[in-house]
């Protein structure tokens, strides 16, 4: 019996043994031939081949990788970062996956797909895998000066810097970090030494144009961007800066320009220099009062993140539009057109008569009295009202519901009325009460609207 036991336990070791012979012997030549699918190109057989293998063992990481390979040669990068992911967690790395290429890989996915600390871990795992090798510590930098952590970021170009004297982006870079820090020479000298070391390198126009942008150069930024378009990696984001100069110049035509540029730039919907072009077009719109193209740029961004900055309020604040006439006729007819309206709203909508009009870079500033056109206003003294018609797109402030009272009393007004589609703040609210000034905000404003025939 003990014999039989005996016999039985070396068969199944011996079964073990052959299993695992031969898989050292087949899983090889498996993993050969779907790299060899990848080299040719095939990516559905290679996916097909890996996925076969997974198939039998699911914590093949070897399969997985080469999986997470096929896809992302096939660009299917989502597909790809979910198999690196999963590679990261459970590989030994023995040197069966070339664990530097695949980091820098995963590093390049994470960035893809806006997850910059993990890039970062990735890339600071590099510089003690490689630390002779300058461009992983570049990486790093970058990474840091995406987070606005320039203090960081300086260092690790310095050490790309040291390790390879001659790297021009790492130079351009740097002055851009020493500019943030407050260090204005050394940035100069920086910029300057990487456009002499290379003229031809695009990206140093890039750095030196933000540099002259916050310097508020902007004619001198928007030269140096244009420079910089010539380098693929940067041209979406030199497209953005250049737009961003001319809002902040005042030029929007010019912006819309540059922003429609960088959306047609984009080879990636969901990227976040996309988003921002559809945002910052969006913001151009709104404030020339093209509502409907606001709206248009607003939605696409909602369709890639929902929680991009305001863009959820915005929708949601410009929702009526779309079935109430009146208030999308408040907010987009032109500057003339709003006169009229305001002087009709006075009127019909809130019984008085309008006495003198300015236009204001905010809309409509009315001086009324009560009563209608035909009253004889001039042989009985009536008191004077302050009407302020607003069409900006943020909340009033207390700020300025102060200064519409101090005008309303220095002009002998008896009260003061504000009205807006965009709302007030808690503390305009606040400050208005028990005070001769009265706010209407949306709803009471589409009654009035609507009263008077808008």
């Amino acid at each position: 019996m003990i014999y039989i036991v005996i016999i039985l336990v070396l068969a199944v070791g011996i079964c073990f043994l052959a299993v695992f012979a031969l898989k050292s012997v087949f899983q090889p030549k498996q993993i050969s031939s779907i790299a060899k699918l990848i080299k040719q190109q095939r990516y559905a057989a290679a996916q097909k081949a890996a996925k076969a293998m997974i198939a039998k063992n699911p914590r093949d990481f070897i399969a997985h990788y080469y999986l997470g390979k096929a896809y992302l040669a096939d660009k299917k990068n989502e597909l790809a970062l979910m198999e690196y992911k999963f590679v990261n967690q459970k590989a030994i790395f023995d040197g069966q996956i070339p664990e530097a290429e695949f980091r820098k890989q995963l590093a390049q996915l994470f960035i893809k797909f806006n997850q910059t600390e993990d890039a970062l871990k990735e890339f600071l795992l590099l510089t003690k895998l490689e630390p002779a090798v300058a461009e992983n510590y570049f990486q790093v930098g970058k990474l840091y000066e995406m987070q606005n952590r320039y203090d960081q970021s300086l260092g690790f170009y310095q050490k790309a810097i040291q390790l390879a004297p001659k790297h021009v982006k790492a130079h351009a870079a740097c002055g851009l970090a020493y500019f943030r820090t407050k260090q204005v020479d050394k940035a100069k000298k920086e910029i300057d030494y990487a456009i002499k070391l290379s003229p031809e390198t695009a990206s140093t126009y890039y750095y030196l144009g933000k540099i002259l942008k916050e310097q508020k150069d902007y004619s001198g930024a928007v030269k140096a961007f244009e420079k910089s378009l010539r380098d693929p990696e940067f041209k979406q984001r030199a497209l953005l800066e250049r737009g961003s100069c001319y809002m902040s110049a005042g030029a929007e035509d010019n912006a819309i320009a540059e922003f429609d540029k960088a959306v047609r730039a984009s080879k990636d919907e969901g990227a976040q220099e996309t988003l921002y072009a559809h945002y910052f077009l969006a913001a151009c719109y709104e404030k020339q009062r093209n509502l409907d193209k606001a709206i248009e740029h607003w939605q696409a961004i909602y369709k890639k993140n929902r929680s991009f900055r305001d863009v959820g309020a915005k929708l949601s604040e410009y929702k009526d539009l779309q079935t109430n006439d009146a208030l999308k006729e408040f907010l987009t007819c032109s500057t003339q057109e709003f006169e009229e309206l305001c002087k009709k709203v006075a009127l019909k909508g809130m019984g008085f008569s309008a006495q003198k009009m300015e236009a204001q870079h905010w809309g409509v500033r009315v001086l009324a009295i009560e009563g209608s056109d035909g009253d004889d206003w001039r042989s009985v003294r009536k008191q004077l009202f302050l009407l302020d018609f607003h069409r900006e797109t943020e909340p009033i402030s207390d700020s300025e519901i102060r200064r519409v009272l101090d005008w309303a009393k220095s002009h002998n007004c008896a009260k003061a009325i504000v009205l807006t589609s965009s709302g007030f703040t808690s503390a305009a609210t606040g400050f208005a009460e028990n005070r001769p000034i009265e706010l209407i905000g949306k709803e009471k404003l589409e009654s009035i609207l609507d009263k008077a025939g808008v």
